[in-house]
């Protein structure tokens, strides 16, 4: 006889039992910790709104891929049952599934007139900022967070550095980048499962079981967007110099009024990693570079060839295609000197005036250079605002670190005077490499450096 049982009911040793249950989150394929299998975690709700974790594993994966979708209903009869591991984190339940072959899913569809599916979920966990200076640290929480909100003056002592560790940096702070360069509407977060560290003061990081989620349809995300978008006027007010907490760090907006700005000279005593900001011209001085580089359209993993055919992608497990993004480096010049920052992707394609499959058609296709006379008058005696992001990487015996500008805004006044465009390049930006342990220590794995520190923008994050 098969047992109709909820969540809490089910233990290793059940045996013929069957489930309801909705999936009320789903992350995308993910490499294991090890790099020998890929696994894709969800989160399923019963009608008790009990959630448990369930995994699937490699082959799985493609097998559930058109059958399991988020928020469907389903019912489950006879997962694997295991013991939760707590090395990342507390669990949401003292056991996890796993869906494999022998897994018998059924969806239950809104025509089902004997089954009926679930309402939308409800249940979060919500993890208060409040909170978060209370926590231990290396504790995971489950927290909505609003990125605009963040550069309040009444909300300041709420206020933590987010950061996107290793894959999570390039999909998902792709995501969130693309839309803090094309919405005009704010953007609330969800993250499960996210890690507090003490890199640069109480923050908050992407671990191994970590989802990210962007504009979730839970009702409390929805009325925070919904008080934000009340309140945007006093939200997108500049914070002010006097308020600060112990466990907070400088905000992080995109139109850095009221920041303390540094100087090109003082970047490379700057932290090895961090989002700072500084005031300069901006200039291609290299016309030759290539502008554009293929990537791959499932894990934006970044690819050396230019030729787009199609080819199996062995960090997607499947057959995908290359699309073009753009990056090139630009110079970042004020009266201390000269440095190189990348910029890429839809903050790239804005400067150019051009889309990044128009880049590549005239750099790859064509074989011919860009005319870039319509940027250098763009750009021609303007000051620009400017927020970078810092990043190291280092070999056997050196470390050194690169800049990216993750957003930035031209002053609304010209400067009087041009900078002069030959001052002395400040070279590198390189680190010691006890400098370097040092920070990686505190801000997590060696191995899983920064991809994304997602910026709390004005009109979007």
């Amino acid at each position: 006889m098969v047992l109709r049982v909820n969540i809490d009911q089910i233990e290793p040793a059940t045996r013929d039992w069957i489930c309801k249950v909705q999936i009320v989150e789903i992350g995308r394929p993910r490499e294991s910790l090890d790099k020998k299998c890929t696994f894709q975690n969800l989160i399923l709700e019963d009608e008790q709104e009990c959630q448990i974790r369930a995994v699937m594993y490699s082959d799985e994966i493609e097998q559930y891929a058109a059958t399991l979708k988020l928020l469907n209903t389903y019912l489950i009869s006879t997962a694997k049952v295991k013991v939760s591991p707590t090395s990342y984190g507390k669990p949401i339940h003292q056991f996890y599934w796993i869906l494999d072959k022998e897994t018998v899913i059924e969806q239950i569809k809104v025509s089902n007139e004997v089954e009926k599916p679930l309402p939308t979920p409800t249940k979060l966990n919500i993890t208060l900022f409040d909170r978060i200076p209370h926590l231990m640290v290396d504790s995971a929480a489950e927290i909505v967070l609003t990125l605009l909100s963040l550069c309040s003056d009444t909300l300041k002592k709420n206020q933590f550095l987010f950061t996107l560790w290793e894959d999570f940096g390039e999909i998902e702070g792709h995501e969130i980048f693309s839309k803090m360069a094309t919405d005009t509407d704010l953007l609330v977060i969800l993250g499960r499962s996210i890690g507090i560290s003490t890199y640069q003061g109480l923050s908050l990081q992407t671990r191994y079981n970590s989802t990210v989620r962007v504009n979730p349809n839970y009702p409390q995300a929805v009325a925070l967007l919904n008080w934000a978008k009340e309140n945007k006027t006093m939200l997108l007010r500049s914070p002010s110099d006097t308020t600060s907490t112990s466990s907070s760090i400088a905000p992080i907006i995109v139109t850095p009024s009221g920041q303390q700005l540094i100087s090109i000279a003082e970047i490379s005593s700057a932290p090895s990693m961090g989002v700072f900001y500084v005031q300069a011209e901006m200039a291609i001085l290299d016309e030759f570079q290539d502008f554009c580089l293929l990537e791959c359209s499932g894990c934006k993993q970044k690819k050396r060839t230019k030729d787009r055919k199609d080819f199996e992608c062995p960090k997607c497990n499947r057959k995908t295609s290359l699309v073009p993004r753009c990056s090139f480096q630009i110079d970042l010049i004020d009266n201390t000197g000269t440095t190189t920052a990348s910029i890429s992707a839809e903050l790239g394609e804005k400067l150019l005036s051009m889309t990044a499959e128009d880049i590549f058609d005239i750099t790859c296709t064509k074989r011919q250079s860009l005319s870039l006379n319509h940027v250098h008058e763009m750009l021609s005696n303007k000051l620009f605002e400017i927020q970078l992001r810092k990043s190291s990487w280092g070999g056997s015996n050196t470390t050194n670190a690169t800049l990216s500008i993750l957003s930035y805004m031209e002053k609304q006044h010209a400067p009087h005077s041009t900078t002069d465009r030959t001052s002395k390049k400040i070279k590198p930006l390189e680190i010691n490499e006890v400098e370097m342990m040092a920070t990686t220590a505190a801000a997590g794995p060696s191995n899983a450096p920064a991809k994304f520190e997602p910026p709390t923008q004005i009109k979007k994050v």
